[in-house]
């Protein structure tokens, strides 16, 4: 059985509200989950006190979505983001990574040119 810890909708119409929940991988998105691990607001909210930046609400039952990835559930790429930014699992990529890559050779660099033949 293939467990996938994804994101569930919910909310109105341009305000939505995920909850972070462990499914079956082939049941559909708002099919009802395994478990609920935790919620996801991605409206940024203004920052107490006036003070600082806005942030996106992320609440999470760590404990649990340690025991899920360690039974080898796949989290989605969104969740895996989340699950990077809380600090559970490594990024999947990161801009040192990006940098480090090193440029593919263009297609035109590597065709070897081609030389007229010589007319007797």
């Amino acid at each position: 059985m293939a467990v996938k810890i994804r994101l569930a909708r919910f909310g109105k119409t341009n305000a939505p509200f995920y909850n972070i929940v462990v499914a079956n991988a082939r049941t559909a998105r708002n099919s009802k989950p395994l478990e609920v691990l935790g919620t996801y607001d991605p409206i940024p909210k203004p920052p107490p006190f006036g003070q600082g930046k806005s942030f996106k609400d992320i609440k999470l039952d760590t404990v649990r979505a340690k025991y899920w990835l360690g039974v080898g559930a796949q989290p989605s790429d969104p969740v895996w983001r989340l699950l990077a930014m809380v600090g559970l699992i490594e990024p999947k990529y990161s801009i040192i990574q990006a940098q480090q890559q090193k440029p593919k050779p263009t297609l035109a660099s590597s065709r070897p040119l081609k030389t007229a033949p010589a007319s007797a």
